[in-house]
């Protein structure tokens, strides 16, 4: 499998709307790492992870054909993650398609906001639920969830294929006991997760802060959810919690890396 980071910004993406700061003229300089859209990912060309606002300019920059699409998934339904109004141009009358070529996988939430946006298109929307394992085409994939846009289920998720494991988990906060349950029995081969608050904490405990990263870590390495070695990368990056220089130096002590857009792991 490969996961390749589109985006790593949190709402606010870097550089962000209507505000000045340090980072602003620093990500516009070619090929900058600090220049962060909003965060989505996409495995293997074929599994689409969020819809959000910056998904043209992704594909248009990292050359992305849609029409490859199996399935979008959708973590839950903030802005940033869930555009619902990009859905509707994969059909007629913006093109000839009659059907999207792809599924929309999704928590109950997102499902009802499709459905009433759409409700007579023909799109096949499947619910996802906490803790079931769901087949994809060939790949597996198991909804835990995050302390994150509550009382919605925001899914962090976990994807098989041929005995390899990896977690993308874009808003965590500190997980609630059911899913560190779950976590123990799972080995995973690489991870993307969340560092929105970087080096200054928010104070919202519904994202991390590094210093908040770094206990969620030693944790999985205990109950042996992760291991020394494997590729773990960062993302959803608010502009406020420093460089990516800056917190590639911080993160180094961990063995983890941040990410940004365009960077791929593969297992």
């Amino acid at each position: 499998m490969t996961i390749k980071l589109l985006g790593t910004g949190a709402a606010d993406g870097v550089p962000p709307l209507f505000t000045a700061n340090r980072l602003g003229s620093r990500s516009f300089e070619p090929n900058s790492k600090d220049f962060r859209t909003r965060a989505a990912a996409l495995i293997d060309g074929c599994l689409k992870l969020d819809l959000g606002p910056d998904t043209m300019a992704q594909n248009q920059r990292f050359q992305i054909d849609p029409l490859l699409w199996d399935a979008i998934i959708f973590t839950h339904s903030h802005e940033d993650h869930f555009t619902v109004s990009e859905i509707q141009y994969a059909l007629y009358p913006f093109n000839g398609n009659e059907y999207p070529p792809f599924t929309i996988y999704a928590n109950p939430t997102v499902c009802s906001m499709i459905e009433w946006r759409y409700p007579a298109w023909p799109l096949e929307i499947i619910e996802t639920r906490l803790y079931e394992e769901i087949q994809i085409g060939d790949y597996r994939m198991t909804p835990v969830r995050a302390k994150h846009a509550e009382p919605e289920e925001c899914q962090n998720l976990i994807f098989e294929k041929d005995g390899k494991k990896i977690g993308y988990m874009t808003d965590t906060g500190w997980w609630p006991d059911p899913t560190w349950e779950h976590l123990e029995g799972i080995r995973l081969d690489a991870m993307v997760i969340e560092c929105t608050d970087g080096l200054v904490d928010s104070g919202y405990r519904g994202h991390l802060a590094l210093a908040e990263l770094e206990k969620v870590l030693e944790n999985l390495y205990r109950i042996g959810t992760i291991k020394a070695g494997i590729p773990i990368l960062t993302t959803h990056h608010s502009h406020l919690g420093g460089s990516h220089e800056e917190l590639m130096e911080a993160m180094k002590p961990l063995g983890i890396a941040p990410g940004y857009d365009g960077v791929e792991i593969t297992v």
